[in-house]
């Protein structure tokens, strides 16, 4: 199965890049029909994964994937399902 990979770390006090990153990871995903998008906010104080989320609830965002799945094993990890 194809996955992408997005590693938040690097910009995570840049958000106006990181919705940029979001974006794009979110377009490639859906033109290249990759089913799984794996994003890694970190663990930090949560701020982030809790901005990620806010950007995936988006309703031109929500309609484009098939769920969201938060990692049970490791807090700064999410993973975004997408159906085709």
């Amino acid at each position: 199965m194809a996955k992408l990979k997005l590693d938040l770390h690097e910009i995570f006090n840049k958000g106006w890049m990181i919705e940029k990153e979001l974006q794009k990871i979110i377009d490639e995903a859906v033109s290249k029909k990759i089913s799984l998008v794996e994003i890694i906010p970190g663990k930090g104080s949560g701020q982030l994964k809790k901005s990620v989320l806010r950007f995936l609830n988006q309703p031109d965002i929500k309609k484009l994937y098939h769920r969201v799945e938060k990692d049970d094993k490791n807090f700064g990890r999410i993973f975004v399902h997408f159906r085709f």
